[in-house]
C-alpha cells in the first residue's frame, strides 16, 4: 500500500486535511526543537516533510535522519531535500523501525507524523516500535507524535468520523486510485485509540512523562513522550 500511493501521496494530504497538515507539521517540529537536540529521527517520514521542515526551522546545528521501509516515498524524500538549503542536514534511508539501525542513547529526540497510527493500531508489532524508540533516545529525549485522534464531543466526534469515510475515502480513492489504502486510513483514523489510551500505551512501553495537545477541535493532536 506505501509503495502505490506516493505518486499523490502529498497532495492528497493536502486535499483531505484543507492544507492543515503542513502547519500541524510546524506544530511538531517546534516542539522537537525546543530543547535544541543534536540529533533528531523522523520515524516513518514517507516523503520527508517532517524532517525536512525540522531541519528549516531549526536556529541552531542540527542533523536529521528520516527512516521509511517504502522506498518510492523515500526516493521523493530525497528529491525534496536536494531542492532545499536546509536539506543538506537531513539524511533519509531505507529501514524497519522495529529494529532502528542505532545505537542506544543515540538521538536527542524523535518525531513522527501521521504513522503512529499505522504502527500501533492493531499492530502485533506495536510494543517493538515504541520500545525501539525508548532505546534509541537519550535520557530526557522527546517523541513527539503528531496523529488524528478522537475529539471529547461526541457530535465533534460523529462528524469527523462522517467526514473520514465519506470525503477522504473519496477524495483519496479518486485521487490515487487505491481503493484499499484510503479505506484503510478512513477506518484506521475514526476507530483510532483515544488520547487518554494513547498516553497509556507510551508510558508502558518506558516514558516517564506524556502530554497531549488537541487540534481542530481534537480531530488531530500532539503527544510529546518524555524517556
Amino acid at each position: 500500500m506505501f509503495t502505490a500511493v506516493p505518486p499523490r501521496y502529498d497532495l492528497i494530504n493536502r486535499v483531505i486535511t484543507w492544507g492543515m497538515d503542513g502547519r500541524w507539521r510546524r506544530q511538531a517540529s517546534r516542539e522537537c526543537l525546543l530543547s535544541q537536540p543534536e540529533r533528531v529521527l523522523d520515524l516513518c517520514c514517507g516523503t520527508g516533510d517532517l524532517a525536512l521542515e525540522i531541519a528549516r526551522r531549526a536556529r541552531h546545528k542540527v542533523a536529521v535522519t528520516g527512516i521509511d521501509y517504502s522506498r518510492p516515498m523515500l526516493a521523493i524524500a530525497v528529491k525534496k531535500a536536494a531542492s532545499l538549503a536546509a536539506g543538506q542536514n537531513v539524511s533519509f534511508i531505507y529501514g524497519d523501525v522495529t529494529s532502528l539501525p542505532f545505537p542506544d542513547g543515540y538521538f536527542d529526540g524523535a518525531g513522527i507524523s501521521f504513522a503512529f497510527r499505522n504502527l500501533t493500531y492493531r499492530n502485533p508489532l506495536a510494543r517493538e516500535h515504541l520500545e525501539e524508540v525508548v532505546r534509541v533516545l537519550k535520557p530526557g529525549g522527546k517523541y513527539v507524535i503528531v496523529e488524528s485522534s478522537q475529539p471529547k464531543s461526541r457530535l465533534i466526534r460523529k462528524l469527523v468520523h462522517l467526514y473520514l469515510r465519506t470525503f477522504v475515502f473519496w477524495a483519496g480513492y479518486l485521487l490515487s486510485g487505491n481503493r484499499g489504502a484510503y479505506r484503510y486510513l478512513a477506518e484506521s483514523a475514526a476507530r483510532f485509540y483515544a488520547p487518554e489510551e494513547v498516553k497509556a500505551m507510551l508510558l508502558e512501553a518506558g516514558f516517564r512523562r506524556v502530554t497531549y495537545r488537541p487540534l481542530f477541535f481534537g480531530a488531530a493532536g500532539v503527544h510529546v513522550a518524555v524517556k
